[in-house]
């Protein structure tokens, strides 16, 4: 590729083709810079240099796509194809919906999902089968850049059991999926915690329980973090009991 050769003492309304690409700048004395309109299927080499002021596109499409691969609205949203229809603003993603990896809640006392990101306003945390070798009731404590937070949840939590005897208590060191629990059973079902405002969040949850006796558990409390939620932890109330069965895993979302 040729060099750029600019007149190095150009007036006004002068101009000056590029000998590769054949675009066309003209100068402009008043903001003291050669200025150019990139029409369909011009090239505008940059390399080296830098590009001022707005540069007006509805889309962006690689040389080998069929279709565009980023749509520009008229709004400022920007459509990526590879994203399904995914909306970015700024730096927050809104729309995407992450997965975490699956964990085999099979050992331990606690499993942890870590590095949830600033942006994220709602996190789903989905329970498959899990079970432990005590009778604890499994718990779900939020945490921050301090570490997990295991006091200030309010709420409640009911579960009614084999269709007739209802069981229900209030929130506090977390928000636990039921208020009875034997070391037969294994939970399946979901936590949705959601971002109210700054650091406060809700939860509501419904588990099924299975196994030794049937029930279905319901929760719904609240939690605000000393600071921004980066993390969350499957434990017990006791804290002591272990995983023997099951999978847990999280989605989140901005």
């Amino acid at each position: 590729m040729a060099a750029m050769n600019f007149p190095s003492s150009p007036v006004d309304g002068q101009t000056y083709t590029n000998p590769d690409t054949g675009v066309i700048y003209t100068y402009n004395s008043a903001d003291g810079k050669w200025k150019t309109s990139v029409t369909s299927n011009a090239f505008l080499p940059l390399s080296g240099g830098t590009l001022s002021g707005a540069l007006n596109v509805t889309d962006i499409k690689h040389a080998s796509s069929a279709s565009n691969n980023i749509v520009l609205a008229s709004d400022g949203s920007a459509t990526i194809a590879t994203l399904n229809s995914t909306t970015i603003t700024g730096t927050t993603i809104q729309g995407v919906i992450k997965s975490g990896t699956a964990v085999a809640s099979t050992s331990g006392t606690a499993i942890d999902f870590t590095s949830i990101p600033s942006w994220v306003k709602r996190v789903t945390v989905m329970l498959s089968g899990v079970s432990t070798n005590g009778t604890s009731i499994p718990l779900v404590q939020l945490g921050d850049a301090g570490g997990i937070e295991n006091t200030g949840y309010t709420g409640m939590a009911m579960v009614l059991v084999n269709t007739s005897s209802v069981s229900a208590g209030a929130l506090s060191s977390g928000f636990r999926c039921g208020y009875v629990f034997a070391a037969t059973q294994a939970h399946s079902g979901t936590f949705v915690i959601t971002k109210v405002n700054g650091n406060d969040w809700v939860c509501t949850a419904s588990v099924a329980n299975t196994g030794g006796y049937d029930a279905g558990a319901v929760m719904s409390g609240n939690k605000t973090l000393s600071d921004t939620l980066d993390r969350i932890r499957i434990t017990t109330v006791n804290g002591t009991d272990t995983f023997d069965a099951g999978t847990i895993n999280i989605l989140y979302e901005g």
